[in-house]
């Protein structure tokens, strides 16, 4: 069975996106691994790039990585970003490009869902370390309706606070 087009939230205010996102659950990534705390903040360059700082913690070790985003097409109004990744030392050094597209964000900018065409990854992102259940099981409807497979789904654990 084709899957559908999925649907792209249109009209982003990337200056208004920018901060701090609490990743809330995701289908982990591989270079993430089994984390805790992860979070993700955005800060836009001068050029109109977004500059990415992930991190993460393992058993209290901060792990972290650092790329750039941009529009995938300049020209288009969806909220379709490519994020480019200078992989950490450990690996070889190469950039690992991938997709970041939003599938939906509250009009507050307080909630995303996050995803990419191949549908392997997914992210519950929101401002605050914690999300209302409710809330919550609504995005995670979303990615069942954009074609996800929610079982590989992870709710991250996240510290009240968050580490500094």
């Amino acid at each position: 069975m084709e899957k559908k087009e999925m649907e792209v939230v249109k009209g982003v205010d990337l200056a208004r996106y920018m901060g701090r996102w609490y990743e809330i659950a995701s289908v982990p990534s591989f270079f993430q691994g089994d984390g805790e705390d992860t979070r993700a903040t955005y800060t836009l360059n001068n050029d109109g790039t977004v500059h990415v700082l992930n991190e993460t913690w393992n058993n209290g070790k901060r792990n972290y990585i650092e790329g750039s985003a941009y529009k995938a097409d300049p020209n288009s109004d969806e909220a379709k970003l490519k994020v480019k990744f200078t992989v950490p030392p450990f690996l070889p050094i190469f950039p690992v490009v991938g997709n970041y597209w939003i599938l939906y964000l509250d009009q507050n900018y307080h909630h995303a869902l996050i995803g990419e065409p191949t549908r392997n990854y997914l992210w519950i992102l929101c401002r605050n370390t914690h999300l209302d259940e409710k809330i919550y099981n609504e995005l995670v409807e979303k990615a069942i309706e954009e074609g996800y497979d929610v079982s590989k789904l992870h709710k991250t654990p996240q510290s009240d606070p968050p580490p500094v």
